[in-house]
């Protein structure tokens, strides 16, 4: 088949090296636009994108589908369209433009979490499972029928960076197969069952970590918003990126009050509702990632208060 693909970050990139060394034809990639990065806002290309111009594919830039991206993709004639994290929403008459349509690689066990940060909001919410699936992209949110689905139960301890890169392995072979058998005529999609449950696009705010709430609770979060959009407590007015966390020991309850930061041995131990976290590695605002122990030496404190109850 002529496959045209659409995606935009990394963990797009194993599906896209897939088509491309499949038996199809890879005749065109859709992603955005070249993105402002780093300090000084160097205008750099997708990862999708670099990957795509090492293979020699057609590259179309657009961060909307819009009717001049449309025409583009309709000029490639393509038997099937592919979209991978592509950040932006296939509609009619593209929808229904290639002969079989579209397919999406999505990072979760459909119908829970639909949207935009499947693998985030399962962390947050204490999933030890989560998956890929493929399903047949219609008008309605991820609510297409699925083709088939992976199953990975989440190792203790995983953060959302090194989910996505699992299922992004996983998900492109998945995605193969699935494309193989539409070719074949021999692919079967069925209906979602269960009730869905939604993952909206993160923002800064939701990397807060609440010390008000359990241990357990805080570190799924840490994980969740590890490495985007970022965890972070506020310290004497200034962000702290957290950057490693896990499970701490615990303590006496009148050692334990929420919020408070002490040296423990060689532990940096946050104080939370229940229990204790395990500080690892920290970015104070305006100073280099470093070693939890290392921020801790400097600071010369025998404990340090988290700002409000650790909402910002």
């Amino acid at each position: 088949m002529r496959i045209v693909f659409a995606g935009t970050p990394q963990p797009a990139v194993p599906s896209l090296l897939a088509l491309a060394s499949s038996v199809h034809e890879l005749v065109g990639v859709v992603t955005r636009r070249d993105a402002a990065l780093g300090r000084k806002r160097v205008l750099t290309p997708s990862p999708v994108a670099a990957a795509a111009e090492k293979l020699s594919v057609p590259v179309i830039k657009a961060d909307r589908l819009d009717d001049e991206a449309t025409s583009a993709i309709e000029e490639l004639d393509a038997d099937l369209g592919v979209i991978v994290a592509y950040g932006g929403l296939v509609r009619d008459p593209l929808l229904s433009m290639p002969r079989h349509g579209w397919i999406n690689l999505h990072f979760s066990l459909l119908p829970r979490w639909r949207g935009a940060a499947p693998v985030q909001h399962a962390l947050i919410a204490g999933d030890r499972t989560t998956g890929a699936s493929v399903f047949r992209l219609v008008p309605e949110l991820d609510a297409g029928d699925v083709y088939d689905e992976v199953v990975y139960d989440i190792p203790r301890g995983q953060t959302a960076g090194e989910v996505l890169d699992a299922l992004a392995d996983r998900g492109a072979a998945l995605l193969r197969d699935v494309v193989d058998g539409i070719a074949a005529g021999t692919a079967v999609a069925r209906p979602q069952r269960g009730e869905p449950s939604f993952a909206p696009k993160l923002s800064l705010v939701d990397g807060t970590l609440d010390v008000t709430a359990g241990a357990d609770a805080l570190v799924d979060r840490f994980r969740g918003t590890t490495p985007e959009p970022g965890a972070h407590l506020t310290v004497e007015g200034q962000r702290l990126k957290v950057l490693g966390a896990h499970r701490g020991p615990d303590l006496p309850p009148a050692e334990r009050v929420p919020g408070r930061i002490i040296a423990r041995g060689r532990d940096i131990l946050l104080a939370t509702a229940d229990g204790t976290v395990v500080l690892t590695r920290v970015q104070p605002a305006g100073k280099s990632a470093m070693a939890a122990t290392d921020w801790w030496r400097g600071l010369r404190r025998d404990h340090l208060d988290v700002d409000h109850g650790g909402v910002s």
